[in-house]
């Protein structure tokens, strides 16, 4: 299967110069959501864009490859980030794609064990800090300025212009743009890529009307719906916890020009998305993915638009479960062993 950069080259600022640095990252499913569709009625169709498919499980590897093809065909010596997780698991797979160094710095103890291990196992130098997201954002732009190292955040333009090919992804699948797209929100990167791909189809007159962009930011970290840097974010949501996106200005641009909004959801309300994803949709996300579906689950609880009878919701999961497993294992005590005999096995599962 082709990468995104062979699939969609006339529309990546990318020449025949530019070499390819690519896992064969995106053509992730879009996944009815029946139980879903089902709650919120009016035959609405929900569907689930599940970019945990993606070869390091996130929808990073979209902007990455582009940001990496870039920062080879510019000679750069090596590529540098500040991740809550996500970010630093994609640019250490890339680097090593690419045989360049990569330097990660974390926020120290706020990073899932599955994203650190993708990091150090791809040779990333991993540096932990005493200090949040947006400080270790700081630095690294201040060591990328300096140092002639690839920043590869989303404050890169190329990660935006990976990103956005979502949209030309949905809308070939579904063959028209739904009405709305609720997408989690931390440091904005996925929401202002996904408009841009909404507004380029538009321009082209691929589609009449985008959809309403619904951002979902946890209520712990949601500088935007608060409209002030949060010094401190706090959420079960890993990934998005970001005080101070680094795509405000484009997050708000996609809400205004679509008439969507940005709101904030509880990590009570993150977790009971979770769990519904998990048990009665079979899609196993990591819990900030999970964001998008509580923001449409509160709305249509809140008796707010969604979209209209009949139509069509996208909600994007932005990482796979396997990525942050110890919440999902959290307090779990396995039963002690049974027999191995036949009836021991029946009892146990109470079929006896």
């Amino acid at each position: 299967m082709a990468g995104l950069i062979e699939r969609f080259s006339h529309r990546l600022p990318v020449s025949p110069e530019t070499p390819v640095i690519s896992l064969e990252e995106g053509s992730t499913p879009l996944i009815p959501a029946p139980a879903l569709s089902q709650t919120i009625g009016e035959d609405r169709q929900v569907y689930l864009k599940f970019e945990g498919l993606n070869p390091t499980g996130s929808f990073k590897d979209r902007g990455m490859t582009v940001a990496v093809s870039k920062a080879m065909e510019e000679g750069s010596r090596g590529l540098i980030c500040a991740s809550t997780g996500n970010t630093s698991a994609s640019a250490a797979a890339y680097a090593a794609r690419a045989g360049v160094p990569c330097w990660v710095v974390l926020p120290a103890g706020k990073v899932a064990t599955g994203k650190l291990a993708q990091a150090i196992i791809h040779g990333a130098r991993v540096i932990p800090i005493d200090g949040n997201f947006d400080i270790a954002l700081q630095r690294v732009i201040e060591i990328s300025n300096s140092e002639g190292i690839t920043l590869v955040n989303s404050v890169n333009p190329y990660r935006i212009e990976g990103q956005k090919t979502v949209s030309f992804e949905i809308i070939d699948e579904l063959g028209h743009a739904p009405d709305s797209h609720f997408l989690p929100v931390g440091n904005a990167g996925n929401i202002t890529a996904a408009w841009r791909g909404y507004s380029e189809e538009l321009e082209s007159n691929r589609i009449p009307i985008p959809p309403r962009m619904m951002g979902c930011q946890a209520a712990g970290s949601a500088p935007i719906v608060s409209g002030s840097v949060v010094e401190n974010p706090e959420t079960i949501a890993t990934a998005i916890r970001i005080g101070n996106p680094a795509s405000w200005q484009g997050a708000l641009q996609a809400v205004e020009q679509s008439n969507g909004t940005i709101l904030a959801v509880e990590d009570e309300e993150i977790l009971a998305a979770y769990h519904h994803l998990a048990s009665r949709e079979g899609v196993f996300c990591e819990p900030a993915s999970a964001a998008s579906v509580a923001g449409l689950l509160k709305r249509f609880h809140a008796g707010l638009e969604i979209c209209p009878a009949g139509g069509t919701i996208v909600c994007t999961l932005t990482g796979n479960g396997l990525k942050d497993p110890d919440l999902a294992v959290a307090g779990t005590i396995l039963p002690d062993p049974v027999d191995a005999d036949l009836d021991s096995l029946r009892k146990a599962m109470d079929l006896s």
